[in-house]
């Protein structure tokens, strides 16, 4: 009887229309989500044309993105891994094949160069570690398309595997050894033999199952072959054939007219080994596919936390920041569900996280969103960040949930000054904390060198124009180079704002030269200093231009500190880079002669702003003492700008975390003004919609504003703070009752984190929480985190998704339709409790000016102390009625908001007596930083 002929055709069609199928299943879950398989050729060997468009036919069929990658012959192996790097690491590509023979002029590592494919992209099966898997009967990787046809073509037979004799003749790592390994672990007993093999056809005719791929034209005859065995033959050899046109024609390895005399099946060639191995590729595509769909999909990230083990009491903070050994920073990163071209690593500790995750998970929904900010502080602050990095710890490490947080960068001003680091403190800390405050990623230093260019450039301006004639003044701006004169696209930018619609620098007139050329800035109403990141009280006012070489152009000026300055304020409002630099654009730096305003775009500055920014506009990836993972981005004062952490780090996050995670950002100080300007100005830039506010609150600073002595850095506190006080302290519950009532304005549920410190009686922490329930918070739970960690939060945690699950009802406090006026009303009546708005004749003058240029739809940014709920630092408690005082105001129009200055407000801190200086030091022997806090 004829051997049944296996048709690979015939079952590679059913497959196909299976894995059609399963592609359709995966839109289903994800619209935009579409299998990709990335097919590498170098050089242009016919042969391998054939195959190559035989895996585009199939792909295309079953709706899978497959591209045909052409190398040249002279391409090198370093250029070979060059490409096979890029294709790794985009997130686009699932599947990697790397066509052979590699038609190369050069010497090329075939098995480098399979290796080099990752393994879980490897959709070839060529990959050593997946090779290696196979071997030990682990199929979680993928198996060689080839074996895996053949395993496939017998099963289809019908006939049990198991038990059965299996003869492999061929060894290759590509089809004899992996077959071999695959009918090993369907449970034959495998004998391998190859061409040297003794008495070969005496152990072929042993095989019920005969599986050849020595790649000799029919060296397997009929005679070798036990009667009623299965035969696969895995040959194709071209032979001549004068009837044929092409006078060859392709048979196996198997003289197949005779084999099927003998066998019960047998496999075709062609059409029988060939499309099979198609179709497994196809098949490892999708499931390389469905695999990065269901990573990307999975509720929990499955996050390999970091245990710790508290010791009490406590140790400082840099002691315990370097008892734990953070995870490499790309294991991180793998695990939230990042790609390998969306990580730019700074060591092993931290690193850049790109934009194009916000396009890659553009249709996906993102998390919960929670600001924690906190009560009127004392100097010393009440562990507002703490609270925020374990709240974090608590859901992420402990409840399981996706979380982060998310948290500004912080100034060496402060570090360098009294207040220390803001790394957090205790065992909820963000690690290296070293890193973390002394320049981290460098972006306040580019901020600085963008900020500090800008003011270089107006000066120059100014000195160029005051020392040069209209002519030669048009000239240099717009110099011939190689014998053309053209603008640039920022210059044809302001002849467009001047309404000069001419193109060609020469066809411009006289007077629209000049009008081009001449900014005619007023020295008297420049609003752009210079910065610096350090606290520097001697650089509160100065004089710029005293070189002779200034020709005596001469002006008063000052320093700012460069978390000041406004373009870290764009960094953190920016929703996209266009939006960075369009707002980069808009900066106004000063006024002209006539009173116009005068941009950072006039000055031709936005596109050099935009390079220096380049790094600076990504986001910082770190993580808690825990393991969970931190973005840190942007840094702007909270007292002079919004204060808060960047709208893109909180997007990104959002989008990592997914669904049912939680994002937790801070905003700086109080409520009534971080708060209010996170909900007021970032939230309306942002378009996002808060679920739950935390406010955190401690015994201490309840009872200074209770009446207590004032408290001071760097001295011992007074016996009250240290002892039971719980006359004084329900004197000062009105604070925490105000910045409760803040929060719930905005229509979102506050939840109250009594941070408790170790002097605290458990009398005091109770009656704290007990006012906070029965004022208006949505709970209050008394947290440990300092002393335990994650574990010392989860009451909080709790407390926070219980809030979340709440609808929220959240609105802003005011419409941008108001009049400035009326805005600054609304905030001083609500949020600080005032009677009244007074405001000094210079201010409604400007306020006019600015409603007259349209700036009165900006939302508004309070300047005002973070030590009082008024605009008087040495007011506590939580008074009503009195009377707010503008003593001046300004717009920053790229930020996108009017800044009015309630009282003295200084953007340049000063050093204290005895600043943090004195106990900052580096170890010559270990290269440790000593003395940080």
């Amino acid at each position: 009887m004829a051997a049944q002929v296996i048709s690979g055709t015939e079952v590679a069609r059913a497959i196909e229309n299976d894995l059609r199928e399963q592609v359709s299943e995966l839109r289903s879950k994800s619209p935009h989500f579409l299998p990709r398989l990335a097919i590498v050729q170098v050089g242009g060997r016919e042969d391998s044309n054939v195959y190559i468009r035989m895996k585009l036919k199939a792909a295309e069929n079953i709706g899978i993105m497959a591209e045909h990658i052409r190398l040249p012959r002279d391409c090198t192996q370093t250029e070979l891994l060059t490409k096979l790097t890029y294709l790794n690491e985009s997130h686009q590509v699932h599947g990697i094949i790397v066509q052979m023979p590699l038609d190369s002029e050069h010497q090329i590592d075939s098995h480098l160069i399979t290796d080099a494919v990752f393994s879980h992209k490897d959709v070839d099966g060529l990959n050593t570690e997946n090779e290696g898997r196979v071997s030990i009967g682990d199929f979680s990787g993928f198996v060689p398309c080839t074996p895996a046809g053949c395993v496939e073509l017998i099963k289809r037979t019908g006939v049990t595997i198991a038990g059965k004799n299996a003869v492999v003749l061929g060894r290759s790592r590509i089809v004899g050894t992996p077959v071999a390994e695959l009918l090993k672990w369907e449970n034959a007993t495998v004998t391998v033999c190859h061409s040297k093999t003794k008495n070969l056809s005496e152990i072929t005719k042993t095989a019920d199952i005969l599986v050849v791929a020595i790649g000799r034209a029919e060296m397997v005859r009929g005679s070798w072959i036990k009667p009623g065995a299965i035969v696969i033959d895995c040959g194709i050899n071209p032979i001549p054939d004068p009837t044929k046109k092409s006078k060859q024609r392709l048979v196996g390895d198997v003289a197949y007219e005779e084999a099927a005399k003998v066998a019960a099946y047998i496999t075709p060639v062609p059409g029988g080994v060939g499309p099979l191995t198609v179709a497994m590729l196809m098949r490892n595509t999708v499931l390389a596919a469905r695999r990065q769909l269901e990573r990307q999909l999975r509720p929990s990230w499955g996050l390999q936390t970091l245990r710790l083990t508290p010791l009490s009491p406590p140790p400082s903070d840099i002691v315990i920041a370097r008892s734990q050994k953070p995870k490499h920073i790309a294991k991180l990163a793998e695990e939230i569900g990042l790609y390998p071209n969306e990580v730019s690593q700074y060591g092993t500790t931290k690193a850049k996280i790109s934009l194009s995750v916000l396009d890659r998970l553009s249709t996906q929904r993102g998390g919960k969103y929670i600001v924690v900010a906190g009560i009127t502080p004392t100097p010393l602050g009440e562990g507002k960040s703490t609270t925020l990095l374990g709240l974090v710890q608590a859901l992420c490490a402990h409840r399981g949930r996706n979380a982060f947080a998310c948290m500004r960068q912080p100034s060496q001003g402060p570090t360098f000054g009294v207040k220390g680091g803001a790394a957090g403190g205790g065992y909820s800390q963000v690690i290296p904390m070293e890193d973390f405050n002394l320049h981290l990623t460098g972006d306040i230093h580019a901020v600085t060198a963008a900020n500090n260019l800008l003011a270089a450039q107006m000066d120059a301006r100014i000195f160029h124009e005051l020392t040069q004639k209209d002519s030669p003044l048009y000239d240099r701006l717009v110099p011939k180079i190689k014998g053309v004169r053209k603008f640039s696209p920022i210059q044809l930018r302001r002849l467009k704002k001047l309404g000069i619609n001419k193109t060609d620098p020469d066809s411009l007139t006289d007077e629209e030269r000049t009008k081009f050329a001449r900014l005619n800035i007023d020295t008297n109403k420049i609003m752009w200093n210079r910065v610096v990141d350090l606290n520097d009280r001697y650089l509160r006012k100065i004089t710029i231009g005293q070189s002779p070489t200034e020709k005596g152009f001469t002006r008063e000026t000052a320093f700012d500190i460069s978390v000041a300055s406004e373009i870290m304020a764009i960094l953190a409002l920016g929703k996209n880079v266009e939006d960075i630099k369009d707002r980069l654009a808009n900066m106004v730096v000063a006024l002209d002669k006539s009173g116009n305003p005068v941009t950072a775009d006039d000055l031709g500055v936005t596109g050099a702003l935009m390079v220096l920014l380049r790094d600076a506009l990504e986001p910082t990836l770190m993580q808690t003492l825990e393991g969970t993972p931190v973005l840190v981005h942007a840094g702007p004062f909270a007292n002079i700008a919004h204060g808060c952490s960047s709208i893109l780090a909180d997007k990104i996050a959002m989008k990592l975390a997914r669904e049912g995670g939680y994002v937790a950002t801070e905003a700086g100080f109080g409520s009534d003004i971080g708060m209010e300007k996170f909900f007021d100005i970032k939230c309306r830039a942002g378009g996002d919609v808060p679920h739950c506010a935390v406010i955190v609150s401690t015994v201490r600073a309840l009872k200074m504003h209770g009446g207590g002595p004032a408290v001071s850095a760097g001295q011992p506190l007074h016996d009250v703070y240290v002892q039971e006080n719980l006359e004084l302290l329900d004197k000062g519950l009105c604070n925490l009752g105000k910045h409760i009532s803040n929060g719930r304005k905005f229509g979102v549920p506050v939840v109250v984190a009594v941070n408790r410190h170790g002097n605290d009686t458990e009398a005091e922490l109770n009656l704290v929480k007990k006012y906070a329930e029965q004022n208006g918070a949505f709970k209050a739970v008394i947290c440990n985190h300092w002393a335990e960690g994650g574990a010392g939060a989860l009451e909080l945690a709790d407390a926070v998704i219980e809030a979340c699950d709440n609808k929220s009802n959240f609105d802003y406090l005011y419409p941008l339709n108001l009049s400035i006026q009326e805005k600054i009303l609304v905030i001083a009546k609500e949020m600080y409790g005032a009677g009244r708005v007074e405001y000094t004749d210079e201010v409604l003058e400007k306020i006019q000016t600015f409603t007259e240029k349209g700036y009165d739809k900006l939302p508004i940014c309070m300047a005002k102390t973070s030590n009082s709920l008024t605009g008087d630092p040495s007011v506590k408690g939580a008074p009503t009625g009195f009377t707010l005082r503008i003593n001046d105001i300004f717009v920053s129009v790229g930020a996108g908001f009017v800044v009015p200055m309630c009282g003295e407000i200084s953007k340049m801190p000063g050093l204290p007596t005895r600043p943090a200086i004195y106990d900052i030091d580096l170890n010559t022997k270990t290269m440790e930083i000593d003395g940080l806090f």
